[in-house]
């Protein structure tokens, strides 16, 4: 399954879709990107005069790319339905600041996957290597019941 088949099958649009760009994905993990612009909505308000991005917003990306297109790729083998997901647990670990602008890399390594259930270590890093924020996700993956 190619990069751009992976973001269209993707749940979300604009103003919620923090995935830009998958660079690699195999059945070990993916590594894609995502660049935050400064006239994102979440800025105008957080915080005032000295924006930056929110870690909220920072999970939802690490999860978007490190879980749920990663889910879809590893679903890809077994059918081409639109899926669900429900995110379990996460742990992560907050090391920098991202502001807006900036270019962001998430890399995800799979923990495990089985019985529809997707755990991976994910860091997101800045374009100059950076770890920025580090921890898991886990969340259920399964196709999408009509």
């Amino acid at each position: 399954m190619k990069a751009q088949e992976i973001i269209a099958k993707l749940p979300y649009s604009h103003p919620f879709l923090f995935v830009e760009s998958i660079d690699s994905v195999n059945d070990q993990g993916l590594v894609g990107r995502y660049t935050f612009r400064p006239d994102e909505y979440f800025y105008k308000g957080h915080f005032k005069d000295h924006p930056v991005t929110p870690g909220v917003i920072l999970i939802e990306c690490m999860a978007q790319l490190g879980l749920v297109c990663f889910g879809i790729y590893l679903l890809s083998e077994f059918t081409d339905e639109e899926i669900q997901l429900a995110m379990s647990s996460t742990e992560i670990d907050f090391l920098k600041p991202v502001y807006p602008g900036d270019t962001v890399t998430v890399i995800s390594e799979k923990i495990y996957f089985r019985f529809n259930k997707l755990k991976c270590k994910v860091k997101m890093t800045s374009i100059d290597n950076d770890i920025l924020c580090k921890g898991t996700i886990s969340g259920m993956i399964i196709p999408k019941i009509s």
